[in-house]
C-alpha cells in the first residue's frame, strides 16, 4: 500500500481525538489523525512525523498524519490502513492457512457485530476481525492501547461464530517492523485480554503480522508469535 505526496513534519501536540498540530515548513498546521487510540507513546512533542496532503480541496484539514518515528522505528498510525493490508493479504493468499480462499467481502454482519471480512474457505464461510497495532514496549507489540468494549465484544462474537460452525479469525496487524512478538495488553484492558484467550481456546485462529514501513509505503511482512496468558495469569498480572 503506497502513499503519495508525503511530507516530513515535527509533531507538536494532539488537540483532540481527530486533530493534531505539527510544524510543517516552519509553520504550525492542524492535521487529521486517522487513529482514535491514545497513541501517547507516539505522539510526543518533537517527534518526526509524516503527513499527506489530500487531493480533496474541500476538506477542513487538508493534511492527514500517516506515520511517526519512535526510537528508530517508523510507525504507521492509520487505523484503516490495517484493514486495507488485510484485504490485500486475503486476496493474494499471503496469510498462513488462508492461501486458497474466495469471495472476500468487507464489513459483513454476524449476530450483533459487523466483522471486517467474510470469505469462503472451501465450503466453510469464515469471518475475520482485524486490529491495527501501534503500541510497542521493549520489543513487544500490544493491543489495545486503551480499553475497548467494542473489541472485547467482537471477540465474543467470533467465539459464537465458531460455535455455530463458521471459521473465525482475529488478525493483528503490527504497523511497524521490530517487535519480536505480540500479546494482548492485559494491563490496559483485562476484559479484551481475557476474551482473546477464550477465543483461542474456542478455536478462533489468532494471528499477528508485522509490516515493513517506509516513508511512502507499508507492506505486510512476517508472522510473529502471539503470547496468550492463561486466565489465572491474567488475574495475577492485573493485581500485581
Amino acid at each position: 500500500m503506497r502513499y503519495r505526496h508525503l511530507e516530513k513534519a515535527v509533531f507538536l501536540e494532539r488537540k483532540n481525538r481527530f486533530v493534531a498540530e505539527v510544524e510543517l515548513n516552519g509553520s504550525p498546521v492542524a492535521v487529521h489523525v486517522p487513529n482514535t487510540g491514545r497513541c501517547r507513546e507516539l505522539f510526543v512533542p518533537g517527534a518526526a512525523a509524516y503527513v499527506q496532503r489530500s487531493e480533496n480541496t474541500a476538506r477542513k484539514y487538508p493534511y492527514t498524519l500517516c506515520a511517526v518515528e519512535k526510537g528508530g522505528m517508523l510507525v504507521h498510525i492509520d487505523s484503516a490502513g490495517a484493514n486495507r493490508l488485510a484485504e490485500e493479504a486475503l486476496q493474494s493468499g499471503a496469510l498462513r492457512g488462508l492461501e486458497d480462499i474466495s469471495a472476500v467481502e468487507r464489513e459483513k454482519t454476524f449476530s450483533k457485530s459487523r466483522f471486517d471480512f467474510r470469505f469462503q474457505k472451501g465450503k466453510q464461510t469464515c469471518f475475520m476481525e482485524v486490529k491495527g497495532v501501534t503500541l510497542e514496549e521493549n520489543g513487544v507489540a500490544m493491543f489495545p492501547d486503551a480499553p475497548t468494549e467494542r473489541g472485547a465484544r467482537h471477540l465474543a462474537e467470533l467465539i459464537k461464530a465458531k460455535e455455530e460452525g463458521y471459521g473465525a479469525y482475529a488478525l493483528f496487524v503490527v504497523q511497524m517492523k521490530g517487535p519480536r512478538l505480540f500479546r494482548p495488553h492485559v494491563e490496559r484492558d483485562p476484559a479484551f485480554a481475557r476474551n482473546l484467550v477464550l477465543a483461542a481456546k474456542a478455536g478462533v485462529i489468532v494471528m499477528a503480522y508485522d509490516t515493513d514501513v517506509t516513508v511512502d509505503e507499508i507492506r505486510l511482512s512476517s508472522e510473529i508469535p502471539v503470547l496468550l496468558q492463561e486466565e489465572e495469569d491474567l488475574k495475577a498480572n492485573v493485581n500485581h
